[in-house]
């Protein structure tokens, strides 16, 4: 089964809203790659090059030609189409207000751990002094987390 999604495509469950943030980082990737592709091209190959060869037999006997003129270079026009998908998938993820979800799931995860902090040290029956150390110290260990990501 396996090879027949990898090969065929077949349909798997998704949310559509992952499958845009996927499409987005696979697209920003191929963007990345073709961007090198084009920076390691001269000038002239820019808008310059060999467009098509024929090598064989023809009805006249042997051909071998190369016809070159003057157009954008395959890599850069793929560069292009590769960015114009990117602002594409971007423009239909913040449409579609994936950066608004995961930011309210992120306060949401948030309130939770909140919540059960506050639960722990309730449960805890601190001193009065190591109650007033919690302010101190919760809000520490929750930035150097936040630091470690």
């Amino acid at each position: 089964m396996t090879k027949a999604v990898v090969t065929l495509g077949l349909p798997v469950d998704i949310d559509p809203a992952q499958a845009l943030l996927d499409e987005i980082a696979m697209t920003y990737g191929h963007v990345q790659w073709l961007r090198v592709k084009v920076q390691a091209l001269s000038s002239e190959d820019l808008v310059w090059g060999q467009t098509q060869t024929d090598k064989g037999i023809g009805p006249q006997g042997p051909v071998d030609t190369a016809t070159e003129k003057a157009a954008p270079n395959v890599w850069y026009q793929m560069y292009m189409t590769e960015r114009e998908h990117l602002v594409k998938v971007t423009t239909a993820a913040l449409r579609a207000g994936i950066e608004e979800r995961r930011i309210k799931m992120a306060e949401d995860q948030g309130n939770l751990v909140a919540a059960v902090v506050h639960r722990i040290l309730d449960a805890l029956n601190l001193t009065p002094e190591q109650a007033e150390m919690v302010h101190v110290i919760v809000p520490r260990e929750f930035r150097a987390l936040a630091n470690l990501g």
